[in-house]
Formats: C-alpha cells, structure tokens, sequence
C-alpha cells in the first residue's frame, strides 16, 4: 500500500536516526525541516556534529538515541554494521523500556534481516521494520525516495507519516524480510540498467554522436526511464561526485541477489553478468567510486 501521509496518531513521537553517511544526513535533515524532534548518532562524530548544529539533538552511541527516540531509524553500511549497532556494547539492546520500533532503510540479506529482527525482539521486545530505500542520493535529498518495507502492518502504518517526510512512496510488501526482498528486485533492475545505459552512451560516443542527447532524443519512448535521464549526462561529463552511490554496495546487493537466486532456484543472467561488470569497476576505479564510473571501464586506453 502507498499513500499519502494523514493524521498521526502519536503525535508525541520522538524520533532517532542512526548512520549520518550519503543517505542518512539528507534524510534526517528532511525530519528536521518536517520539524520533528530527531537525535542522530554516526561512528564518526564530525557527521553528528553538522546534524547538531542543523537542530538535531547528538547523542554518543545507539543506545542514548534509544533512550530517547520511540522511532528509531537506521542507514548504515552492511549487515555487519546492523548487528554492531543493535548487539553491540552500546546497542540497541541496552534499551529496556517497551514499546520503541527501528526502521532499518540498510540494505541487507532478507535472512539477516529476519534474523536481527528476532534476537531483538527477544532482547527487549523491539519492533523491527525492514525498509530499504531507491532513489540515491538525489532522492533522499529531494524526499522522492521510494520505500519498501517488510514487517507488521500496523508497525508500517505508526511509522508512515514519518517516513514520507523523508520519501515519496511507501510500499508495504508483507512480513519481516520482503522490503529486503523487494529491494534485491529494484537492484536486478538498476544494475543491469547501469549496465546497459554504460554500453549505449560508450556506442553513441564511439560512433560519433552527441551522447548527451540520448536522453532527448529518447524521451517518450520505449527506453525512455528515470535512469536514462539521471544517468547519461553523469556519464557522459564525468559527473561523480557527489556520487548517486558507491560501487562496493551495488556489487554488495548484486551479490545477495546471486545468494537468494541460488537458494530458490532462480536464474538471474543479466544480473549476474551486472555483477560481474561491478567486480571488475571495484577493481578498476576502487569500492568507494560512484556506481556510474562503470561506464569507464570501456574507456579506450591508449
């Protein structure tokens, strides 16, 4: 289900975001211009710092934004980050009073997902929404991201107000581990276009014409998309930084979807061979680089 935001029925929400990195710091600045009451936390205090200073309050580990937020939020890097910030010495888990949620808009492995969500319900009764995001950088910076979540239906809905502050859509796709699921489809689909998109903007290159009039020329048609749109100009002039997002968590999430395709007997072609062309730009213009300098790998070097 996707809608608009109404009326709230916690209005004394207070609210949490842990993880101020690409997508974090421009998704908490939408709750603080929503005017919500937001405390952040980052591994990194520099980033909490410019959150403060932009009216969050900071706090100093997981634990103390737990203590203070009924909504708790979450952007980090990979699973491994997730169980630190949940389990670790000042996790989550330190929080003992009832009734708190965390919305998790990481990317990471459905079955992780379930898991964590599990052990932390266990812990201390926590609420566990699984909600990653599409839309990079871009989106989360103009609040058009798209959001698919995993979890109980009324959590979703206590949490729906916020997150459309922060995003266009909310789409729930059922219990604990669809959002990631659904997520793992939207990266077979932006992968494999990254992928295209690089090979028709290096042909038109090559062969002379003005890549950077693919997307008007294509417009209205068949191959017309958002991607086309957003991605040939950053191509085609080199356009990286700040970049939509970095190489090492495509491959990271094309590589879940290999794990998932194997274990339900899904053959996944395109997006295996996506895969590969990711691995071979991690090595060639490092983890960290924009997603889109795939399209430098058919560079010609003389």
């Amino acid at each position: 289900m996707a809608e608009s935001a109404g009326a709230h029925p916690h209005p004394a929400e207070k609210l949490g975001y842990l993880g101020l990195g690409l997508m974090g710091a421009p998704m908490s600045r939408r709750l603080l211009r929503a005017g919500h009451d937001v405390t952040v936390w980052n591994r990194s205090p520099a980033k909490t710092a410019v959150l403060v200073e932009a009216g969050a309050k900071g706090a100093a580990a997981p634990r103390d934004v737990a203590a203070c937020a009924t909504i708790i939020f979450m952007c980090v890097t990979d699973a491994a980050a997730v169980e630190e910030v949940v389990f670790g010495a000042d996790g989550l888990t330190a929080e003992t009073e009832p009734g708190k949620l965390v919305v998790d808009f990481s990317s990471i492995h459905p079955d992780a997902a379930r898991d964590i969500a599990a052990r932390l319900k266990a812990a201390n009764g926590m609420g566990w929404i699984d909600a990653p995001v599409s839309g990079g950088t871009k989106g989360a910076e103009d609040g058009t991201l798209a959001v698919m979540a995993g979890g109980n239906a009324a959590d979703v809905e206590r949490v729906r107000p916020y997150v459309l502050a922060m995003a266009r859509r909310l789409t729930h796709m059922g219990p604990t581990g669809a959002g990631q699921t659904t997520k793992l489809c939207n990266q077979v689909i932006v992968g494999c276009a990254m992928a295209v998109l690089a090979e028709a903007t290096r042909l038109a290159v090559n062969a002379g014409i003005d890549a950077n009039r693919l997307p008007e020329a294509l417009a209205g048609g068949f191959a017309d998309s958002i991607p086309l749109q957003l991605f040939v100009p950053r191509m085609v002039q080199g356009i990286h930084s700040p970049p939509l997002g970095h190489i090492a968590t495509m491959l990271k999430d094309l590589d879940t979807v290999a794990d998932v395709a194997r274990a339900t007997s899904t053959p996944v072609p395109m997006a295996s061979l996506a895969g590969q062309l990711f691995r071979l730009a991690k090595a060639a213009r490092g983890a960290d680089a924009d997603a889109l300098e795939l399209y430098k790998l058919s560079t010609e070097t003389r």
